[in-house]
Formats: C-alpha cells, structure tokens, sequence
C-alpha cells in the first residue's frame, strides 16, 4: 500500500472521532431528482447496484450464470473543513466492482479510492449533487433525465468489465418510513434510503480473454445515506435484496451484535401490483442453517439463512460459497456479497419453490465494521 493510500485511509479512521459534525437522517419528503445526488453533509453514503446477468436472448429458467456489484461509497472524512484547499481530502469516494462466475465458482473484484473536495468538475473523482452522477477516473454510475443508469468499471488486472444500462420498470421504492430508515434504538440511528428493484439490465460482459458478451439480466439499485447507521453494540448487519419471479420485492436486514443477535432488524415486502408492507423492528429474524469458512481471512459466514418476515418464511441459499470481497484497500473492511436464490419454504418443507434471485450481504465477520 503506497503512502498516499495510507494517508487517505488514515483520514477516514479520523472520521470516526468527528462523527458528532456530520448531519443526521430525520423523517422529511425526499426530493427527486436532488435526493439522487450526493449528500455531502452526511458521513457515508453508498449508490450501490447488484444483480444477475445472462448471455442476451438466453432463457430465464435456470440460475444465472452472472451476478455483479458495482458501489460508489462516500465518505466525509471530517477533516480540513475550513481549509481552501483542492488537496484537502474533506470527502473520500470508493468504489467496488465484483463478479461471480456461478461456473466457475469464482468472484473476481476490483476497487478504487480518491480524495473528493465537493468540486465538480475535478477530472480525477466527483459526485454531482442534483442527480446521480459519479465517477472516479473512468469507473462511473450517471443517471439521464428519463431515469436510467449507466455504470462502467473496467479492470484489466481483475479482469473484469462492466459496460450496463439498467432502465427502471417499477416506481422507486422508498424503505422504511417515506425514505427514513430506522437502524437502532436511538433516533439518530436512521439513515434515508430507497431502491430501485426490478431494473432491466443490458449491455456488455468482459471477462479475461474471454472477451467481450452482449448480457441482459436484472438488477436491484440502493441508495443510503445517514452520519450515525451503526447503533451502539453492533458489529455488521446481514441483508437481502430479492427481485422476485413475479415482479416484486424482498428486503430484510438485521444489525448484529458481536454474539449473533439481532441489535435491529427491518425491511419490506412490496408485490408485482405495488402493495407495499414494512416491516417493523423485529418482524424480520435471520437463522443461520449453513457456513462457510474463508481460507483467506478464518471469518465464518452464513451461506444457507432461513428468513422468516411478514412476507413469510424464506431460504437464503448462496449460489456459491467463495464470494468473500477483500476491500481493505479502500474501505478497509472484508465482507460477504453474493448472489444467491430465494425459496419460499415452511417449517415442514426442507426443498421449498425458488422465488427469485438477488443478493446477500453480510459485514462484521471479519472483525467489527467501523463507519
């Protein structure tokens, strides 16, 4: 790791002890387009974008053979607000890229960092504040006025290339209350957050030599902000992100403590027609039924969960165990992101009927997430 690396890295570590300058969530009527752009105010911040890919006119009737991440991570690092300085590294952006090559039972990932001073027209990494638009050199996520993204992450070391447009089918969903989401006990333990799910994707697939590969699929975008998301006592949080067969939409997550209990827990269920359930704390509890343990890093993970909601009682069944991200280069943290199937089961049923696909994650294992 080069100096400047560990310059920037050492910046957001300090962010911690300045947490009490950042702005905090509170229930208000989010407002689009500017919601879609960043909030510099707040301490972190994500556009985070998931899902499954195939090859263009395959057949949807077996699993994907792809499923991809692409986040853009912001951070107020609280430092050298009052200094008139280009160089000030007031906001870090990250970004992550992942593949999982379900065949192969592999995930190849890439990932990037730059200072940020609120400039939108520095050439190396910004964020746009009146919609989403952000890059860093010439990985980048930009939202166009009829309400579609284009994301682009090429890395040949990794080997891996993103070029996809992801056009929404469905009205945003907005999680929690309108937009506010709770995440702890105390009020400042909210964060605002909505999805985009059911995005149809299209565009273009590199692999290694394998070259490049017209692919379609479908994705599922969120974006959180918030300057308090962890409550005291947590550690990490497991979280799911379905896009449905039928057309709707999964979400659950829990905030967890260094035992495996449940600090707070959430999500929502919304059907192919729009009707739409929260779900309040404690309503959705996670039940590990399967690990996995990294060579890489000893951390143990829950690849098979069973996850009971008002939307009813699920499995959680990763696509392939190895989907561990090691990004400690940029955001310092190691966690789990995969695709993964979601059966709907009951307490006399082991097999189930898959509903759908999306994404797991889970942050905490390899050590207590720190934001």
């Amino acid at each position: 790791m080069n100096f400047g690396r560990r310059a920037l890295l050492a910046s957001l570590a300090a962010h911690v002890a300045d947490a009490h300058a950042d702005a905090q969530a509170e229930p208000r009527t989010l407002v689009f387009p500017r919601d879609h752009g960043a909030h510099p105010a707040f301490g972190i911040e994500w556009w985070y974008v998931t899902g499954c890919l195939r090859g263009d006119g395959a057949r949807d009737d077996g699993p994907p053979p792809f499923g991809f991440q692409i986040t853009f991570f912001r951070s107020r690092t609280g430092l050298a607000q009052g200094l008139d300085s280009r160089f000030a590294a007031r906001q870090l952006l990250f970004a992550h890229a992942a593949l999982s090559d379900v065949a192969a039972r592999r995930l190849v990932h890439a990932e990037r960092l730059a200072r940020w001073n609120e400039d939108v027209r520095a050439a190396q990494a910004a964020a746009a504040l009146d919609d989403t638009r952000v890059h860093i050199g010439p990985w980048r996520l930009a939202r166009d006025a009829a309400g579609a993204y284009a994301a682009r992450v090429t890395d040949d070391a990794a080997g891996i290339g993103l070029d996809l447009t992801f056009t929404p089918t469905q009205p945003l969903l907005l999680q929690g209350d309108a937009g506010f989401s709770r995440k702890g006990p105390l009020p400042t333990n909210a964060s605002h957050y909505y999805s985009q799910v059911q995005m149809a994707v299209r565009g273009e697939l590199a692999r290694g030599r394998s070259g490049r590969s017209a692919v379609q699929g479908r994705a599922w975008l969120d974006h959180e902000w918030s300057g308090s998301l962890m409550p005291e006592g947590a550690v990490g949080w497991d979280w799911i992100g379905i896009n449905l067969d039928d057309g709707g939409a999964l979400t659950a997550f829990r905030l967890r403590d260094a035992r495996g209990g449940a600090v707070w827990s959430g999500g929502s269920s919304r059907s192919a027609s729009g009707a739409t359930r929260i779900f309040a704390n404690g309503e959705a509890t996670f039940e590990p039924l399967q690990t996995w343990t990294s060579p890489a890093t000893r951390a143990t993970y829950g690849v098979r969960w069973r996850v009971r909601c008002p939307a009813g009682t699920f499995e959680v069944r990763a696509l392939f165990d190895a989907q561990e991200l090691d990004g400690r280069g940029t955001t310092g943290t190691v966690y789990w992101e995969g695709l993964s199937a979601l059966h709907r089961v009951d307490d006399h049923t082991s097999n189930g009927v898959r509903v759908g696909w999306g994404y797991l994650e889970m942050t905490g294992y390899a050590g207590a997430l720190r934001l």
